[in-house]
């Protein structure tokens, strides 16, 4: 494939967002008014509980099948990598920045969650569908490579509401306390509550030279998280939404029964995929809707934002190439090369959008996630279409 057609493959999908966005922005306008904050906080919350669990569940039941979800077992495994990753480098960066403390879990999940689904499911079927396309068969690299790409919206859909939803949270619960609903805990200093913006990679006992007191203090802190953090969450919509599509696929009987044209039940997988279609443009339009408050004020560093870009587009991607390649040598991910790109491509995806959503839910650092996210996708459409480039040219 050359070099242009490949530019332009990878840059309509980052263009269409960005697109969006620009609608966003413009119905968030004060003489618009049609996406003001009442507005957008209803419409995230259709996002949350209707129309994300709606795209997970029909595109997983649709795509994955018995056969081939054993052969898949790999990537949660490389997005979970991508998250750890991320988030080391995430959490290296505020401290380096000295990021204020509510935003010390925006900046960190901007790292570490990447846009693990609908930009994969534009770019993936659109280079299958080019004639010189190194994944060969093109009807056969667009079905696995919406499987592929359906498996990997789910499970980043999982960790993104479990992990991303509890950090933000957490970071932000002393900036609004009304709007995160948090009880109310013991004092913590500064430094511990930096800490309690990665509990997974940054938490550290306090030394102590009595172990009984060092013991109570563990014990504070894991009650404090405890109760900072909603374990319902591990069962959010989308959770449960990617367990009912993954029991559709896998299962012959409801497979039959659902899925297909001739399926006796096949209204509900049409209904669930008709709810689905409106996820990704309107997560999209929240996006570009805060973005006006962003404009507006803002107290995101330049460094910060700087620092984001490097990491999503410079020390991920080098990452996620030593991880591919030391799962390849093993054996670990099998001989199919657009599998392999798919893994690979999950490392230099631009951050997840369902970020803003949830800065929307808490109304914290909303400004801030749009300004991140406004660079973060305008630099996309060179970074992502450079990578996309390098990783064909290594697995061809």
């Amino acid at each position: 494939m050359a070099f242009v057609e490949l530019f332009v493959v990878a840059l309509v999908p980052v263009l269409k967002t960005l697109i969006i966005t620009a609608v966003g922005l413009f119905l968030a306008l004060e003489r618009i008014n049609l996406l003001g904050s009442t507005a957008r906080h209803h419409l995230n919350n259709l996002v949350f509980y209707i129309f994300t669990p709606a795209l997970v569940a029909s595109s997983l039941a649709e795509t994955v099948t018995s056969s081939n979800i054993i052969s898949l077992w790999f990537m949660p495994v490389n997005i979970l990598l991508t998250f750890i990753i991320g988030s080391v480098l995430g959490w290296i960066l505020v401290k380096i920045t000295k990021t204020p403390i509510h935003l010390h879990g925006l900046v960190i999940s901007c790292c570490s969650a990447g846009n693990l689904g609908n930009l994969l499911l534009i770019i993936i079927p659109a280079v299958c569908e080019e004639k010189n396309s190194p994944f060969g068969d093109s009807i056969t690299c667009s079905t696995n490579g919406k499987a592929y790409a359906s498996l990997s919206m789910a499970v980043g859909a999982v960790y993104i509401w479990t992990y991303i939803y509890n950090m933000i949270r957490a970071s932000g619960s002393q900036h609004n306390n009304t709007s995160t609903q948090v009880p109310k805990l013991p004092p913590m200093d500064m430094e511990h509550e930096s800490q309690l913006a990665l509990p997974l990679i940054a938490y550290q006992t306090t030394h102590d030279h009595h172990q009984g007191h060092a013991v109570k203090k563990m014990k504070q802190h894991i009650k404090i998280w405890t109760q900072r953090i909603k374990f319902k969450m591990l069962f959010a919509p989308s959770t449960i939404a990617t367990i009912v599509g993954i029991l559709i696929g896998v299962s012959s009987l409801l497979r039959k029964l659902i899925i297909g044209n001739e399926a006796p039940l096949h209204v509900i997988d049409s209904s669930a995929s008709m709810l689905g279609e409106a996820a990704i443009p309107a997560m999209t339009l929240i996006v570009g809707a805060n973005l006006l408050k962003g404009l507006k004020k803002s107290e995101v560093g330049v460094w910060i934002v700087i620092g984001i870009q490097v990491i999503r587009y410079v020390a991920l991607p080098l990452s996620g190439i030593c991880v591919v390649k030391v799962a390849r040598h093993y054996g670990l991910v099998g001989s199919d090369s657009l599998y392999q790109f798919v893994l690979l491509l999950q490392y230099a995806l631009p951050s997840a959008m369902t970020i803003g959503t949830i800065t929307q839910l808490f109304e914290v650092g909303e400004s801030e996630c749009s300004v991140i996210m406004l660079w973060n996708y305008a630099l996309a459409s060179v970074a992502l279409t450079l990578w996309t480039t390098y990783y064909m040219w290594i697995l061809s």
